[in-house]
């Protein structure tokens, strides 16, 4: 796996207790579990997020009234000359 070397600020007691409680050789180890841990939870949390959305009442009918509208609509943007 490649690796990248990247330079963090912590709060100095969380610095203290993490050298303290985490050896030198498993600090990197520990702290790409973690974030992995972390970024997993964040997605997981916004698909949650979504399918929430998605059972909206108000949004399902936003996208009933958008579904409904013609697909020939000409957006007024195209018709303008580029600058």
């Amino acid at each position: 796996m490649a690796t990248r070397k990247m330079t963090f600020t912590f709060p100095v007691d969380l610095a203290a207790e993490f050298t303290r409680r985490v050896r030198p050789h498993d600090r990197s180890r520990f702290l790409a579990q973690a974030l992995t841990r972390q970024l997993a939870e964040r997605d997981r949390q916004l698909a949650h997020a979504c399918d929430l959305a998605n059972q909206d009442p108000d949004l399902i009918a936003i996208e009933q009234d958008f579904d409904a509208l013609p697909s020939d609509i000409q957006e007024p943007w195209h018709d303008t000359l580029p600058r």
